[in-house]
């Protein structure tokens, strides 16, 4: 039985019509109580007057949904009224008075999972829907709060279950002649299909990762090569400070720019170089980790001159993926076919942005395809393809079947674990704590 709850669900500002919605067990019997209508149809929506005793406190739409088919699953109500924030304050402190207690962050949302209204990737979808910056990123919610992501794991699920309910059989049952024998070539043809399906699942994970979530791209380079005229350039406007002065840069300077589509998250790191200054050298290494982090590194040159504190970035940054630009165009008359040149300075980053969309076009991240996206489910379909893999090598080993067994479960319990089946209370707090209040 769920106490009755209560909160404004559209923005707390000043504006034309505000939402507060009312969600539990009591939710009719309490809102009845203040409101100046007979509330009685479920999907019906009252015109009337919510009241404090025998005042008027505003002309108000009401809404009402009957558990079990609501947003929550519980009964419903939600409250169009002025947007005045003095008249939500005063009808949300009514509804307080009869009984209702404020919701917490995204407790509507973890009402719907636990009533059974939605799985746990659905929930996340919710707030990821709302976080969306671009037409991408909502279509890709869009199929996961739909159901269309969670639809990938149920074969996924339904082939372990097989495996596990045979290997039981198996071994409790021998004498059962009619039953199909699992043997140890046969499991591995079985986990060689998963791990092939899981596989897939991560990869197009990843890529709708970035698109849901951005690319972190680091820009790198010595001391006074052009890195915050960059940033500067890239985000059109004057966010990091620059000056002649190498240095200058002493902590990570954030940017955000929209390239077709795609969020790319800059970070205007200090100039890698050998320093004695204590707070300079903090950022430094604030910038090798940034660097570690990074899905893209951007790592800027001076387009007339290579010191050694460039051949050691050059060095430093080859296993990541990277751009090399050569900036500071008019100090060179000749330039070779082969190298990326832009002015920083005069925000002259034309061919720089062009790298960075053929790098990550859409057509090959393949956005518009249900695909788990967020770093829980990734993180666990990596855990189950971890213990399909150690399965395999067991199963190759000869290993007893029920043995086997022990990691196709972990894999079985990952797959529950990323629709939220059987899941930890604490778990799904702890995402639904990073939602907004109202949802």
């Amino acid at each position: 039985m769920f106490d009755c709850i209560v909160s404004l669900i559209t923005p707390p500002i000043k504006g034309a019509v505000a939402v507060i919605r009312v969600s539990g067990d009591r939710t009719l019997e309490i809102v009845q109580e203040i409101f100046s209508r007979k509330i009685e149809k479920s999907h019906y929506v009252y015109y009337g007057y919510i009241l404090n005793k025998e005042e008027k406190v505003d002309e108000v739409m009401l809404s009402y949904f009957k558990g079990p088919k609501s947003f929550t699953g519980e009964d419903v109500i939600e409250i169009s009224c002025h947007g005045s924030m003095l008249i939500v304050d005063q009808v949300i402190s009514i509804l307080l008075s009869k009984g209702c207690r404020l919701a917490e962050r995204g407790e509507f949302t973890s009402r719907a999972f636990y009533n059974g209204r939605i799985d746990l990737v659905q929930a996340e979808a919710v707030n990821s829907l709302i976080n969306a910056q671009t037409n991408e990123a909502k279509q890709i919610s869009m199929f996961a709060l739909n159901g269309q992501t969670s639809s990938l794991l149920y074969p996924v699920k339904e082939h372990l279950a097989d495996i596990l309910s045979l290997i039981e059989v198996n071994i409790d049952y021998p004498e059962y002649e009619d039953v199909e024998e699992m043997t140890h070539e046969k499991m591995i043809n079985e986990l060689d299909s998963l791990i092939d399906t899981v596989s897939n699942l991560i990869k197009d994970g990843e890529k709708s990762k970035l698109i849901t979530e951005g690319i972190n791209v680091s820009i790198v380079g010595r001391p006074n090569v052009g890195k915050s005229s960059l940033l500067n350039a890239l985000v059109k406007k004057e966010k990091a400070i620059v000056t002649s002065i190498p240095g200058t840069t002493r902590d990570i300077v954030e940017g955000q720019i929209n390239v077709n589509g795609l969020i790319i998250n800059l970070l205007d790191t200090a100039g890698i170089r050998e320093a004695s200054d204590e707070v300079e050298r903090i950022g430094i290494e604030r910038s090798k980790e940034s660097i570690e982090k990074a899905d893209l590194v951007i790592l800027v040159l001076e387009a007339d001159k290579l010191l050694e504190e460039d051949q050691e970035l050059l060095e430093y940054t080859k296993n990541k993926q990277r751009i090399i630009v050569y900036n500071k165009i008019d100090m060179v008359e000749e330039r070779k076919e082969d190298r990326i040149y832009i002015s920083a300075k005069n925000h002259d980053i034309k061919p720089l942005e062009e790298e960075i969309s053929k790098m990550f076009s859409l057509d090959k991240l393949n956005a518009l395809t249900p695909s788990l996206s967020s770093s829980r489910e990734i993180g666990l379909l990596n855990k189950a393809k971890e213990g399909l893999i150690t399965a395999k090598e067991e199963a190759l080993m000869g290993i007893s079947l029920d043995l086997i067994s022990v990691n196709v479960k972990m894999a079985y319990d990952s797959i529950k674990s990323i629709l939220g089946e059987e899941i930890k209370t604490d778990l799904s707090e702890e995402i639904f704590s990073r939602f907004c209040v109202g949802k």
